[in-house]
């Protein structure tokens, strides 16, 4: 069995789909503090039809947000595979400084607020270890399921991961115009279930992508 192979994400969600899917991160908070624009949304803001405030909104770029992160959620199978059974840790202070140092630099270049993209990223961050750590319970109840493929590191995941950080931080820059706006949250809410149901995340991949997103609209 490769990598590829191991059943870690179930192939299809259950047969209520994204409508379960949306109940599962809309109802994510006891468990994984969902926050969008400050606050948790309660299951029955999860948008059904656009309000006036989400008809004046430009969608696009919280698309490529939530995309982008949803991508990064992903990659964390991998990143965990690459990891498990080694010395790697899971929390790795120097690594994650690292990045958020450099977001910061790259974001003042791109004339984008390097405080927003710092913040967005450490919830990145902190979603991909939630993912890793979820994985690392699985395969430890459940060696069956545990990868046949490690990936590299350094040359297969990281290069990935840093693909996405660029895309990411082109994002973050057009961003500014919609997250201060009422229609930020169900805006968000409603590309990420899109994004989670295409990538057929399960409740622990729900999890992280909920974890990757508090920073995005403004409180």
């Amino acid at each position: 069995m490769t990598y590829q192979e191991a059943p870690m994400i179930p192939a299809t969600l259950p047969v209520r789909g994204l409508r379960t899917a949306a109940r599962r991160l809309l109802t994510l908070g006891a468990t994984a503090a969902l926050t969008l624009g400050g606050a948790a949304l309660p299951a029955s803001a999860a948008p059904t039809a656009p309000s006036a405030a989400v008809a004046h909104a430009d969608p696009r770029a919280l698309s490529a947000v939530a995309s982008l992160a949803a991508r990064r959620i992903a990659l964390a199978d991998k990143v965990a595979a690459a990891k498990y059974g080694t010395p790697a840790p899971i929390d790795d202070p120097a690594r994650e400084r690292q990045i958020l140092d450099d977001v910061a630099a790259r974001s003042a270049a791109l004339g984008l607020d390097p405080a927003l993209a710092q913040a967005v990223f450490r919830d990145q961050i902190e979603a991909n270890k939630v993912v890793q750590r979820g994985l690392y319970a699985r395969w430890d109840a459940h060696p069956e399921q545990r990868p046949a493929d490690r990936p590299d590191l350094a040359t297969v995941v990281r290069p990935a991961l840093d693909r996405i950080t660029t895309e990411l931080l082109d994002a973050l820059r057009e961003l500014p115009p919609t997250r201060a706006t009422p229609a930020c949250a169900p805006l968000l809410t409603a590309v990420a279930l899109r994004d989670a149901h295409a990538h057929h995340f399960d409740t622990l991949h729900l999890r992280g992508l909920a974890r990757a997103l508090p920073s995005v609209c403004a409180a």
